[in-house]
């Protein structure tokens, strides 16, 4: 039996899909609904993957939503996308032709699936970003505060000091 590798070309608004081997294209909107119309596309076929690289916030709800529907997933760096694309000598950068070169990269190098825990890790990574800023933020504030004179400058610095603290603990 063989198996189709999808790649997925996501951006703020839509998501274009290209399948292959067959080469059949999709663009939905970027949004539960467009993730439900996914799922009736392929159809209940199997696949080896779904091939996407990350966009900043955009690419998030889009992995959360496959990871649940149990749909093997791969992640690559845009970078190594970037390379693979050169190497090919496809070079015009639109939608529908990053679409298919992630399902050519998929179905060429076989890249890891995401497990089943992605989410979490990612949830935990985000809740490491914000405990550093917050110690940045912290740090700026206690500099801040040597240098103060006006009253009220230092209540406000004072103020914010522990709501960074109440912050790093919800943390």
């Amino acid at each position: 039996m063989h198996q189709d590798t999808i790649g997925a070309d996501i951006s703020k608004d839509h998501i274009d899909l290209h399948r292959l081997p067959g080469g059949e294209r999709l663009r939905i909107s970027h949004d539960r609904k467009g993730f439900v119309a996914i799922l009736k596309w392929i159809g209940g076929l199997p696949i080896d993957r779904i091939v996407y690289e990350p966009t900043g916030a955009y690419h998030k709800a889009f992995e959360r939503f496959m990871i649940a529907q149990g749909l093997p997933i791969s992640k690559i760096n845009p970078r190594l996308a970037r390379r693979f694309a050169e190497a090919t000598g496809r070079l015009a950068k639109t939608d529908r032709v990053d679409a298919e070169l992630l399902a050519r990269y998929g179905l060429l190098l076989d890249p890891r699936l995401l497990r089943k825990n992605t989410h979490v890790l990612n949830d935990l990574k985000e809740l490491h970003v914000a405990r550093l800023a917050l110690l940045k933020d912290r740090t700026a504030a206690k500099n801040r505060a040597k240098n103060l004179t006006q009253l009220l400058l230092k209540r406000q610095n004072d103020v914010r000091l522990r709501q960074i603290d109440t912050q790093m603990r919800q943390i």
